[in-house]
């Protein structure tokens, strides 16, 4: 070895190192910008303007659990699925606001009661980024409506088993409305541990995402 190549290598592995410094700094600091950019999840759910009715159905549901499992941030583009009369809408809204947007979908033979609720939030201050869609389950979004963070599918996917829905196509349709890394949230309900009549029901949550599709055209999914 010579003198000048003796000198070169101790350069060259400090730089390595000191990239690897940098590089590491930067991941930090990403890492932390992300949590920061979380909203406070407490006070949404806190909120004065909230109704009664939310705030008695905030008790089976455990909304805090539900949002920080999400992680809705400011300016996500989110669709909710079978927004019924808009509970899980609204939280959503609130967490992505001001400058992102909830969707809600409906079919068109929505119960009156539940359409009411729903749009009686879209004229609440709440409700100024929710958008309604009344579309078929296997036909949820527009073609203008794509490259969404999140959906959430919050107990009623297992209704559409017995409904005269294409799930096939519906799972195909909603995948290809996220965008490359989002997320599909599915919600259901765990039986408690007392087994009888009126027993409890507890949230279940379940994550998706979208990865690249296989052969047969499916996308995959990482749980």
């Amino acid at each position: 070895m010579t003198a000048r190549a003796a000198v070169r290598r101790p350069v060259f592995v400090a730089g390595s190192l000191t990239f690897a410094a940098v590089l590491a700094a930067c991941i930090s600091m990403t890492t932390a910008t992300a949590q920061d950019s979380l909203p406070d999840y407490t006070a949404i759910i806190a909120a004065p303007d909230r109704t009664e009715a939310d705030l008695q159905t905030d008790k089976r549901r455990d909304p805090l659990k539900f949002l920080a499992f999400a992680g809705a941030r400011p300016g996500m583009k989110v669709l909710d699925m079978g927004a019924g009369g808009g509970y899980s809408t609204e939280l959503m809204a609130r967490a992505v606001a001001p400058a992102g947007v909830a969707y809600g979908q409906n079919p068109a033979d929505l119960g009156e009661r539940a359409k009411t609720r729903f749009e009686a939030r879209l004229k609440t201050a709440a409700g100024k980024n929710i958008v309604s869609l009344v579309r078929p389950f296997d036909d949820p979004v527009p073609v203008d409506v794509r490259d969404l963070d999140l959906i959430t599918f919050l107990f009623f996917y297992h209704d559409t088993t017995y409904m005269t829905v294409d799930r096939a196509e519906m799972n195909r349709k909603l995948y290809a409305a996220l965008k490359p890394g989002g997320v599909l949230h599915r919600g259901s309900f765990r039986a408690g541990r007392r087994r009888h009549v009126g027993r409890q029901n507890l949230p279940s949550y379940r994550r998706e995402r979208a990865a690249p599709r296989d052969r047969s055209g499916w996308l995959q999914t990482r749980r």
